[in-house]
């Protein structure tokens, strides 16, 4: 049975995590989560690896169910939702979802897929609509030209471009990109930033969370900023008031000198013994 889009509540935030903590064996993941990320807002994760970031989106974009607590998206609760129709208007591009998609599809299915948060054309019927959208969203992002090569035979950075392109399709309220810089070299990876940063720049792009290690990849425009350290919440905020360097080396556990110039951050140790600054 065909599986309807759900609608968002008008006026409600795009995600909304009341008391959320996961537990695995014994071990808390995550720990007494209190977020909220309303439309056009754009979010940056930060924390150590293990820190549980990708937990967290994995629980925002309704593929984990947290141990306790409340998840809101697009005004709906889960638990009382197909989340099979709300998953329809959710963006995700994460590390793990190029290992998943099959090695000989073509970009334009990979992006068409997301209409119905698929990883194979075969599982649902399309139109030649939905095949002209998946186009126009691999041209959104830079790679129209590759839309009938092979997954497989594109470099990475592509790749990325192509799941970029993959989370605009579904007409979505809220996308989640997690990593999405990973595996790139610095060239790749400036291209990359640049393009989101144009995404973020776009009143029409949904609220968006970027899961990162590093501030040098936060792109222009981004609005708000979570820290994260031992599954819960050590900052959060409006970017330019909680990114500091006396909570980022917080967050990670180190002395760490902070600077933001030409609408970019940029992060480095401190080595000399001084006190880091408030």
């Amino acid at each position: 049975m065909a599986v309807t889009a759900v609608d968002p509540v008008p006026g409600a935030p795009a995600l909304e995590l009341l008391g959320v903590g996961l537990r695995r064996e014994g071990v808390d993941i995550l720990r007494a989560i209190d977020w909220t990320v309303e439309p056009g807002q754009r979010w940056v994760v930060l924390g150590r690896n293990g820190s549980g970031k990708s937990s967290l989106v994995r629980i925002g974009s309704l593929y984990l169910h947290p141990s306790c607590g409340t998840v809101r998206l697009l005004g709906h609760e889960l638990g009382r939702i197909d989340v099979r129709g709300l998953r329809r208007r959710i963006g995700l591009a994460s590390n793990g979802m190029a290992d998943m998609l099959r090695a000989d599809l073509t970009p334009t299915d990979v992006v068409m897929t997301a209409k119905n948060a698929a990883l194979e054309p075969w599982w649902h019927t399309y139109e030649e609509a939905d095949r002209a959208r998946a186009v126009d969203c691999l041209s959104t992002m830079g790679v129209g030209g590759l839309a009938t090569r092979s997954f497989a035979s594109l470099s990475t950075g592509e790749r990325q471009r192509v799941l970029l392109a993959r989370t605009l399709m579904p007409e979505p309220g809220i996308v989640f990109l997690d990593e999405p810089t990973a595996g790139l070299d610095l060239a790749g990876r400036e291209d990359l930033v640049a393009a989101l940063g144009d995404l973020a720049a776009d009143p029409s792009t949904p609220a968006t969370v970027l899961v990162t290690h590093h501030v040098e990849e936060i792109p222009e425009g981004f609005t708000h900023v979570l820290m994260i350290g031992d599954g819960t919440v050590l900052r959060s905020g409006p970017l330019p008031e909680v990114l500091t360097a006396a909570n980022l080396s917080e967050c990670f556990g180190a002395e760490l000198e902070l600077e933001h110039r030409h609408g970019r951050w940029w992060a480095w140790s401190r080595r000399d013994g001084r006190q880091t600054p408030k």
